[in-house]
């Protein structure tokens, strides 16, 4: 196992550097880079009237900034450097976990992160628990009664749910429940009220669940149906095997063979993959709910950095996200040792040399 782990970490560096390296060239050649939109706001202030005296004459006209003011911010911003620099200095300060300043905001890329974390946590971990104490059971109900009028009426709803992507069902409960068109019951802005330090310690719970409500449901209406399914088929699965025979033979009720003998054998699909679920329900996903709701979290920074053209978020989010992702699929493997100690990853492995 620890050979395999090992050469897992290993493989993860050229994977990161190969995704960091393609996000690299596509940031630095798009048009309307930092260098280009600050020139057209410099010039646009030319234009106005509303430059200072000191940086007038650096506007021509039509022809807009000097040739020295625009080669000034590109040192300014690093694009004076060649390409393969910038991007080996890139990797140097990221070895480091040094992501850099933002463009736009002006602070630590870093601490920026940290600053959106507590929004997309709430978001995510609320929408983790949801998803799993919601759909293993009900997944689990719905193997037993497979072909009932339950499993068929519960399957058509999860399905109709799947359907509607999160953004849409956002839009439509703004617009039924969030004072667009028909009542005003929830806030759709943020996480809390402005008034938040003024209340009482109950009232900062409902308030904060109050403002949760909307955002939440959207996001896991449409992922009901992939864990529903996933549990329901697995147990299925399980249930038609040769030792649950065995022990309708011996006797034993169908309690204690779902309990007992299925239940631990049909989660090992499920539980294998709570990692990577775990770690993405924070940061993926949340991108239209947080821009659509106003939640000043990690998704709405990103998608904030996009339009500005910040390419440190851009890139340093990326880098976190991508190092996480690839950290939670070794942790999926290596869960299965726990749930299923009859893998060997030393016998896979031999079986390959061989």
């Amino acid at each position: 196992m620890y050979y395999y782990i090992i050469k897992r970490l290993l493989l993860m560096i050229p994977t990161l550097l190969g995704i960091l390296f393609l996000t690299f060239v596509v940031t630095q050649f798009v048009p309307g880079g930092p260098v280009e939109q600050l020139a057209n706001q410099l010039t646009s202030l030319n234009v106005s009237g509303e430059a200072s005296s000191g940086s007038a004459n650096l506007y021509r006209g039509s022809s807009g900034l000097s040739e020295e003011h625009i080669e000034s911010l590109k040192e300014f911003y690093g694009f004076d450097k060649p390409f393969l620099e910038r991007f080996s200095d890139l990797v140097i300060n990221y070895l480091s976990f040094d992501l850099g300043d933002s463009y736009f905001h002006h602070q630590s890329v870093s601490e920026l992160i940290i600053s959106k974390l507590p929004v997309s946590i709430s978001l995510g971990l609320w929408t983790f628990l949801i998803i799993y104490s919601i759909c293993i059971p009900l997944g689990i109900k719905k193997a037993v009664s497979h072909g009932s009028n339950f499993d068929l009426t519960s399957s058509t709803l999860i399905l109709i749910g799947y359907s509607i992507p999160g953004f849409v069902l956002g839009i439509s409960l703004i617009v039924l429940l969030g004072g667009g068109s028909f009542y005003d019951v929830f806030p759709t802005r943020g996480i809390i009220s402005d008034n938040w330090d003024e209340l009482t310690i109950g009232a900062k719970v409902l308030d904060y669940l109050w403002h949760m409500t909307l955002p939440i449901i959207s996001s896991v209406i449409g992922s009901f149906a992939v864990m529903t399914m996933l549990t329901k088929n697995s147990f299925i699965e399980e249930i038609k095997k040769q030792y649950v025979l065995t022990a309708k033979a011996k006797g034993l009720s169908d309690n204690e063979i779902l309990y007992k003998h299925v239940f631990k054998n049909a989660l090992i699909p499920i539980l294998t993959g709570f990692p990577a679920q775990f770690i993405s329900a924070f940061f993926t996903g949340s991108i239209l709910i947080e821009t659509i709701f106003s939640l000043d979290g990690i998704g709405l920074l990103s998608y904030e950095s996009i339009l500005h053209r910040d390419y440190p978020v851009v890139l340093g989010t990326l880098f976190l996200f991508t190092l996480l992702g690839l950290l939670a699929k070794l942790l999926t493997d290596i869960s299965y040792l726990f749930v299923d100690p009859r893998i060997k990853f030393d016998s896979v492995e031999d079986g390959r040399n061989n």
